[in-house]
């Protein structure tokens, strides 16, 4: 409960965050996810909310997680490293006017610092979901969300309910034909 009674103040930044991607959406660009362990299934789950529907039936809108194909996650960790694994994914699908929506628990996760790196430099907006102190991550993307507490299960349900907000909030803004 102390995790989600300190999330209040995140209100203005989910806000932002909600206006980014749903902008870039109607524009037609694309929201790209990525995670690692836990984060990575909320990415995919992410993606999918907006390909397929949140809450209302609506066509569907261009939304991809970078961790679903391991054939592409394993080359990449194996042929250069796995600080790459989404960095490389990011220089070959991202564009100017698309979305990257990152979420780590820690906010040491070295690859997702690397993709946020590399979004930077394509042009490419970023959101970070970060738990505890934001670790080394913090203050890399262009909006950031931290939901505080040092227990992992407790930051991963508080992530899980922000981003379902923000789904809802977008999906709100989106036309249904």
């Amino acid at each position: 409960m102390d995790v989600f009674s300190a999330l209040g103040p995140l209100e203005s930044a989910l806000e932002k965050a909600a206006a980014l991607a749903g902008d870039a959406l109607l524009a037609g660009n694309k929201l790209m996810f990525c995670g690692n362990g836990g984060s990575a299934s909320d990415s995919a789950h992410l993606a999918t909310e907006f390909t397929c529907r949140f809450k209302e039936d609506r066509r569907p809108y261009p939304a991809m997680a970078f961790t679903v194909d391991a054939g592409l996650l394993t080359a990449i960790g194996n042929d250069y490293e796995f600080n790459q694994v989404f960095a490389r994914q990011v220089a070959a699908f991202g564009k100017p006017g698309d979305v990257l929506v990152t979420i780590t628990t820690s906010g040491k996760s070295r690859n997702i610092l690397t993709a946020l790196e590399e979004a930077r430099r394509h042009g490419v907006k970023t959101i970070a979901f970060l738990g505890k102190d934001g670790g080394f991550t913090k203050g890399v993307a262009d909006i950031e969300l931290i939901a505080p507490g040092v227990e992992t299960a407790r930051i991963q349900e508080a992530q899980q309910f922000l981003l379902h907000v923000l789904c809802e909030i977008v999906e709100e803004r989106l036309p249904r034909e």
